[in-house]
């Protein structure tokens, strides 16, 4: 299972995910590719990155998943009155 996992947000406007520009407090954001200013902030940016967020959320439900069975696999190796599929 992985430590850590990252999500780049991207620009709604140019799908740029490195071009951005923050206030202190980002509070505000602006991409300096296109010039769309995000007067949200990274709260209005990761709205519009639901998605990418969600495949992300997806990937780690499954490693989750597959590390949880794995464990339950090692813990029960050897006995005789439980299996695990």
């Amino acid at each position: 299972m992985k430590e850590q996992y990252n999500v780049s947000l991207r620009c709604a406007t140019c799908g740029c995910d490195d071009k951005f520009e923050f206030n202190e407090d980002k509070s505000y954001v602006k991409c300096t590719f296109c010039n769309r200013e995000y007067l949200g902030g990274v709260e209005e940016l990761t709205e519009l990155n639901e998605d990418l967020i969600d495949e992300v959320k997806e990937e780690m439900e499954q490693d989750v998943t597959t590390y949880i069975h794995d464990e339950l696999k090692k813990a029960f190796k050897g006995n005789k009155y439980i299996k695990i599929k």
